[in-house]
C-alpha cells in the first residue's frame, strides 16, 4: 500500500514537503520515485532515489529545487520542495522501483493514489 500526503495550495516561489509511506515490501531493498502529472499528459519521472540513497536522480526541471530523501526505518520516502512554480502544479505520485535495478526513474509501479500540489501566481 502507497500512502502519499502533504500536497496543497501555495504561492509562487513557497515550499512544501511531500511523504509517501510504503508497506508490503522490504521497503529498504527498492529505489523510491516521485512522478508528476498534469491533466492531458503521461507521468513525467521528477526525482528518484535508489535503496541505500546514494543516488538520486532530478528532472532538469526541478534540479535545485527540490530534494529527495528516504527513512527506512519509517518506511518513508519525501519530497522536499522549494522555490517552488506554477508549472510544478500537477498531481504527485509516489512509487517503489524494481529491486536491485535504478536507472533514473525507470521501471517503477506500485502507485498511490496521489497528492495534488497547486502553485498561485
Amino acid at each position: 500500500q502507497v500512502v502519499e500526503s502533504g500536497g496543497g495550495l501555495v504561492q509562487d516561489g513557497g515550499s512544501l514537503r511531500l511523504s509517501c509511506t510504503i508497506s508490503g515490501l522490504r521497503f529498504g531493498d527498492y529505489p523510491m520515485g516521485w512522478f508528476r502529472q498534469v491533466p492531458g499528459k503521461g507521468r513525467e519521472g521528477i526525482s528518484c532515489i535508489n535503496w541505500n540513497g546514494w543516488s538520486t536522480y532530478y528532472a532538469d526541471s526541478v534540479k535545485g529545487r527540490f530534494t529527495i530523501s528516504r527513512d527506512d526505518a519509517k518506511n518513508t520516502v519525501y519530497l522536499q520542495m522549494n522555490s517552488l512554480k506554477p508549472e510544478d502544479t500537477g498531481m504527485y505520485y509516489c512509487a517503489a522501483g524494481s529491486r536491485g535495478y535504478f536507472h533514473e526513474c525507470v521501471g517503477f509501479d506500485n502507485w498511490g493514489q496521489g497528492t495534488q500540489v497547486t502553485v498561485s501566481s
